[in-house]
């Protein structure tokens, strides 16, 4: 097996246990909490696609997708931050500053969760790195 090949088995592995951790934490009450399971099915599909016809176009539909997987983390990351500082200022509203984000940092939203996401995306994009069918600059390998 190649460090490629690993690569991607790695970003399979994580896209499950992360969709499972989703559902098991009923991750599902409105569209924001739906965008990570929806970005994971999307993952799920193109890895499985890679994995079976590793072809230009996949691996440029794999590329996409898990640069869809860092944007949807940083988001994601926004949105917990953001609730939690709603969240904060509910309870404490003279609260600002440090104090402030030291609250909304371990709030009850785990704000550093959705990391997780871009770190998988960031893995998938080390696998499309100089991915052979791509060829060289990108073009599809064998054409000039």
């Amino acid at each position: 097996m190649s460090v490629r090949q690993i690569l991607l088995l790695l970003v399979v592995v994580g896209i499950v246990g992360l969709a499972t951790e989703l559902l098991l934490l009923d991750h599902t009450e409105s569209f924001n909490q739906w965008i990570p399971l929806i970005v994971l099915g999307l993952g799920l599909a193109s890895a499985l696609i890679v994995m079976f016809h590793p072809g230009h176009r996949s691996i440029r539909f794999f590329q996409w997708i898990m640069a869809s997987f860092v944007i949807a983390g940083i988001l994601g990351l926004y949105l917990h931050y953001r609730g939690n500082v709603e969240f904060a200022l509910e309870r404490y509203p003279e609260m600002r500053g440090l104090g402030l984000v030291w609250k909304a940092l371990r709030g009850a939203t785990p704000t550093l969760a959705p990391g997780a996401l871009a770190q998988l995306g960031l893995l998938g994009l080390a696998y499309t790195y100089r991915h052979p069918a791509l060829g060289e600059r990108g073009t599809v390998a064998g054409e000039p």
